[in-house]
């Protein structure tokens, strides 16, 4: 065999190489991307239409959430705030279309204490789905509800699954261990 013979082959050798290498790493990146976000994974995927759109997307919340310095709530400040809830809920019962505002303003609260920017309801959740991809669907469904119950739209069935889609995030937030370094997994 010739030299340049021996060149070509070594360079074919590398590029399948590189090749083999490259569609490892999009595997690993993918099941990393995946285990991180569990449900939202799917969720984004179907928003976008194309996976690697969605993986983008992921990844980009996942940096700017990275971006953000998250704090837990005090022991006080918890305590304060679960006593807000139970009023909340006990209001439920007369004034279900107030209490579902009022959670909602809570959980803004909670949120700005922890240190999410809460200014466009939409970059919020999408935060919210790096660190609590199990329930932030539950977020954006009572918020739906909330929009709904603005116009007077919301049955009272709503409301009630509203309410329980509010706490769901609400007990999340206020775990002193949610800060993670680590992603959650599904």
């Amino acid at each position: 065999m010739e030299a340049w013979q021996w060149v070509l082959l070594a360079v074919v050798v590398i590029v399948i190489i590189a090749l083999g290498w490259w569609s490892w790493e999009r595997r690993r990146q993918r099941a990393r991307t995946l285990q991180r976000f569990g449900p939202e994974y799917d969720r984004a995927v179907e928003q976008h239409g194309d996976r690697r759109e969605a993986e983008a997307d992921l990844i980009s919340r996942a940096r700017q959430r990275d971006e953000i310095d998250l704090r837990p709530v005090t022991a006080e400040a918890r305590g304060r705030y679960r006593e807000e809830w139970q009023v909340i809920q006990s209001r439920f019962v007369d004034q279900p279309e107030a209490a579902i505002t009022d959670a909602d303003r809570l959980l803004d609260q909670v949120m700005r204490e922890r240190g999410y920017p809460i200014d466009e309801w939409e970059s919020k959740a999408d935060l919210v789905s790096v660190d609590h991809p199990d329930v932030v669907e539950n977020y954006r469904a009572a918020r739906a509800v909330q929009e709904s119950n603005a116009t007077r739209m919301a049955s009272t069935d709503d409301l009630r699954r509203a309410l329980l889609h509010y706490r769901s995030l609400f007990d999340e937030l206020l775990e002193p261990d949610t800060v993670a370094d680590e992603p959650r997994g599904r």
